[in-house]
């Protein structure tokens, strides 16, 4: 090292320094400013209680700004179903429930529910023509993809959307959530 530092030397390196400084405390706050709100966090579930619920009737939950279906399929629907479909229904107990994200897989409009519909038309977005059936499956272009199922965990007779429990594991593992195209 030279014995000549020079103020200019010295200069640079306090500048360099402060830079350093500088440039830490910048991407700390990018960081704090992409972490999600506190709000938004707390808002990562939502508790159904499903005891109650009714055999062919929708019930729609708000999870994360997304409208959630869940639907008690009557002993007719269950019998009158897929190998395709059952994979799809949360089984708990005797009962079998659709749930899904309540939303279009073509262009995310919110598909209306006619419990008197046939089986595979049962949901029909009326912006484009969409049918889905009792499980969420798409029957009808131009939907590409089934309604996509929310990660759930069962407790003590309650659905929790936003946390994976084992029974969304497990469709999961059979590659029925809805983001491939299904083969019935």
């Amino acid at each position: 090292m030279s014995e000549n530092i020079n103020r200019r030397d010295v200069m640079g390196i306090a500048f360099g320094a402060c830079a350093a400084v500088g440039g830490v405390f910048a991407l700390a706050g990018m960081k704090k400013a992409w972490d999600p709100l506190p709000s938004v966090q707390a808002a990562g579930t939502t508790t159904v209680d499903i005891s109650t619920a009714e055999a062919n009737v929708l019930y729609t939950e708000k999870w994360r700004g997304k409208p959630v279906f869940i639907l008690k399929k009557t002993p007719e629907m269950v019998a009158a179903s897929s190998d395709v479909v059952k994979k799809r229904d949360l089984v708990i107990g005797d009962n079998h429930y659709m749930i899904c994200i309540g939303l279009c897989t073509h262009l995310g409009c919110i598909p209306s529910y006619d419990p008197k519909a046939t089986a595979n038309e049962a949901f029909l977005c009326a912006c484009h023509g969409a049918t889905y059936d009792q499980a969420g499956i798409n029957t009808k272009a131009p939907a590409p993809l089934p309604m996509l199922i929310p990660p759930f965990k069962l407790e003590n007779g309650k659905i929790i959307l936003g946390e994976e429990g084992p029974e969304y594991k497990k469709m999961k593992a059979d590659g029925v959530l809805g983001e491939t195209p299904l083969q019935a």
